[in-house]
């Protein structure tokens, strides 16, 4: 039985916290006091006879019982989201927005090809395109900030409530500069990337573990000068001008291996290589221009996949 207590400032508050993980910022970012998410969010634990939230050292973190409640209120929120723009649409003429979460690999090697098939639709849909790491990603895609993520496949226990189709496989490459000491080198490889600066995917990115146990199984347990980055601008600059070795997705530095610019190690990590597609909430009815743009995304990975 639905609990008429529970309005729209309890979901939204309540989705904001989760995604935040703070009181404080979610405060701020509803701009409301702290006493006043605080006073919300335990009428809505009232209401469902449950916490949703309980404390975690200085922090908080989410139940069990709201992870459930937060795939749900994260949909009412989007389909009131919706049935907003809808009217808004009606009345000014405009299509609706689509808005994509892609990740860096996917920004740089499909995402372009993708919109230049989309826009000779004539959809005049407004486009919204965010990268960033991937459990980010699918957090604001959980909460209805994003209608569609395009990047790898995430571990079960993130799937929860999403779909995926999977679109082509991809895996990540060792990179240096034209020139670099490691392409003329004699011994392993491996047991010279310690003396290299090595640019590394964040912890929280989706390819990291792939690239923590392939080091550790070629028996490179640590790497004392490391820096980690999931900035494709910043990578591709840093190692253009220096000897790093930027350790990376295929797709993020194929169209400069392509050009020269940078170059591979002969480093067999085709063991990394994991599942790219599209992700999209279960609940999730895709509008036309959405279906389409999926449609283009597709057309644009058979392209790529056919060029590797």
């Amino acid at each position: 039985m639905i609990d008429f207590r529970v309005k729209f400032r309890h979901l939204q508050t309540f989705v904001e916290v989760a995604r935040q993980k703070s009181v404080i910022k979610a405060a701020e970012l509803l701009h409301v006091s702290q006493p006043a998410v605080t006073k919300t969010i335990r009428e809505l634990e009232e209401a469902l006879g449950v916490a949703v939230f309980e404390r975690d050292g200085r922090g908080i973190k989410i139940t069990r019982y709201g992870e459930v409640f937060l795939r749900h209120a994260g949909a009412a929120l989007t389909a009131l989201r919706q049935g907003f723009d809808s009217i808004s649409q009606e009345r000014s003429g405009e299509a609706p927005p689509i808005r994509i979460g892609a990740l860096p690999t996917v920004s740089t090697r499909i995402m372009p090809r993708a919109m230049e098939l989309f826009l000779k639709e004539q959809t005049w849909s407004r486009i919204k395109i965010v990268t960033g790491e991937n459990a980010v990603l699918l957090e604001q895609l959980r909460v209805g900030d994003l209608d569609l993520v395009v990047g790898r496949l995430a571990g079960p226990d993130k799937m929860a409530g999403f779909s995926f189709e999977h679109l082509y496989s991809e895996q990540v490459v060792f990179v240096v500069r034209a020139g670099h000491p490691l392409l003329a080198a004699k011994q392993s490889l491996f047991s010279n990337l310690s003396k290299y600066t090595i640019l590394m995917p964040t912890r929280g990115s989706i390819i990291r573990p792939f690239v923590e146990s392939f080091l550790i199984a070629n028996g490179v347990s640590s790497l004392p000068n490391q820096i980690e980055t999931v900035s494709d601008s910043f990578g591709r600059a840093f190692v253009r001008s220096s000897d790093a070795v930027w350790i990376i997705s295929t797709g993020v530095v194929a169209g400069d291996v392509e050009d020269g610019l940078l170059s591979l190690l002969p480093i067999d990590a085709s063991e990394t290589k994991g599942p790219v597609g599209l992700t999209m909430r279960t609940d999730a009815i895709p509008t036309m221009p959405l279906s389409i743009l999926m449609q283009t995304i597709r057309e644009a990975a058979i392209e790529v996949a056919k060029k590797s």
